[in-house]
């Protein structure tokens, strides 16, 4: 499956400090790992959409985030190998599309193609591999098939439906990635797509790897049936097929920290014999709307190609964002993208005034100190501190006010440059 157009990110000059995130499963902010050979590229896989909906903010913060680590490492010239998946197969897409009255495929497409132009609009980096559930089915048979063959999976007998299930208790790590505790993990299984007293199971946590066929459901032929995938296996075999174990970052929004995150791992963990999928896990917070979480069900979302429509501009939104951290459950508001619509005015300001000059002069003629390596090197600084965009935004803010008050300056093209290619914000009107 295609994905959108890259925006082309420009290598900047300069240091480049280590980039160290929060990684969910140590509990602690530590270095991303680099490949042993210096010419290979960081693996990223970040969890897709299931295309039932709308591109929304909570989306958006989520993808702003990965794009933010795709850009650090990008324009300090390290290569990046990000793969991200689209669960075009799943009972979301399926009970949207019977209420809505259209065909579910019909209904995916749709709300990838929007998915797409949202990307582009707020100038994400696309992956290098965008895969579609559809698209992976022969790798989830291997992988379900694999999985059977060393006994961390099993299938239903004596049942109408003889579905396919991981065994939890298999890969003796299981649950390191979310460090919930038992109670914690049963809640949010029952609540995110498991199916805890489905009979027949070995244990009530036992994920569902393959769905046996059940009449209007597409179906995939396998050797143990004709069904469709699960949902976590799906990004399991994505991942091993392009990016093998372990790779560096495994990224969503922190919903997905359990279960879909922790099965994902521990069934990839179970096929490779790897103790560890990944080296970081790296999950964004919830974003709410005016002090209420953001929700389909309470219908408050905020809509990324609305605002665009509405005349906002995206690296506006970007901005808006930005103004939080990354890991924070953080609020939206009319006055958080007006402040952000200000601080973008201050900063275009201040790179206008520099008229595209290499230098500016002082009032009395004396020349002023050019900031400009020491601005990339400060925004480097924030975002290798576990993408401290707050502070990002401080350091913009405070060169803008250096240049409008005439006590610095710097060369416009390459602040310019910077800005795009570190926070992807668009100085240019």
């Amino acid at each position: 499956m295609h994905s959108w157009p890259n925006p082309s990110i420009p290598v900047l000059e300069g240091e480049v400090p280590v980039l160290a995130l929060y990684d969910t499963a140590d509990d602690s902010i530590k270095p991303v790992e680099r490949p042993a050979d210096p010419s290979a590229d960081v693996g990223i896989y970040v969890c897709g959409i299931t295309p039932y909906d709308s591109t929304h903010l909570g989306h958006a913060a989520t993808y702003l985030t990965f794009d933010l680590i795709n850009r650090y490492l990008m324009s300090g010239g390290i290569g990046v190998h990000y793969v991200q998946n689209i669960t075009d197969v799943d009972d979301p897409l399926f009970e949207r599309a019977e209420r809505d009255g259209v065909d579910w495929r019909e209904l995916g497409t749709s709300q990838v193609d929007l998915f797409r132009s949202d990307m582009e609009q707020l100038s994400v980096v696309p992956p290098r591999h965008y895969i579609g559930a559809m698209e992976s089915i022969d790798e989830v048979v291997d992988l379900v098939t694999r999985l059977l063959e060393v006994g961390a999976a099993y299938q239903l007998e004596d049942d109408e439906y003889a579905d396919v299930y991981a065994d939890y208790t298999f890969t003796s790590q299981f649950g390191y990635e979310s460090r919930y505790d038992k109670e914690t993990m049963d809640e949010l299984f029952a609540e995110r797509g498991g199916d805890p007293e489905r009979p027949g199971k070995r244990h009530p946590l036992d994920a569902l790897l393959w769905r046996a066929h059940r009449d209007g459901e597409p179906e995939w032929e396998a050797p143990f049936g004709a069904g469709r995938p699960g949902w976590h296996i799906e990004c399991s075999a994505i991942a091993l097929n392009r990016l093998g174990t372990p790779f560096a970052i495994q990224g969503g929004g922190s919903d997905l920290r359990f279960p879909h995150h922790e099965f994902s791992a521990a069934h990839a963990e179970a096929a490779s014999g790897r103790p560890r999928m990944a080296h970081h896990y790296v999950h964004s917070g919830m974003i709410g709307l005016d002090g209420t979480k953001m929700s389909k069900s309470l219908g408050n979302l905020v809509f990324v190609h609305k605002l665009v429509e509405q005349g906002h501009d995206p690296s506006a939104i970007r901005v808006g964002l930005f103004a939080s951290h990354y890991r924070d459950d953080r609020d939206w508001s009319e006055q958080i993208l007006a402040e952000a619509e200000q601080r973008l005015e201050l900063w275009r300001s201040a790179w206008e005034s520099l008229s595209g000059s290499p230098q500016a002069s002082a009032e009395a003629g004396a020349a002023v100190p050019d900031t400009t390596e020491q601005l990339i090197f400060d925004l480097r600084t924030a975002l290798s501190q576990d993408l401290d965009t707050p502070e990002a935004l401080r350091v913009m803010d405070s060169w803008a006010h250096s240049v409008n008050t005439g006590k610095s300056t710097a060369v416009a093209s390459t602040i310019e440059d910077a800005l795009f290619a570190l926070l992807g914000v668009r100085l240019s009107r």
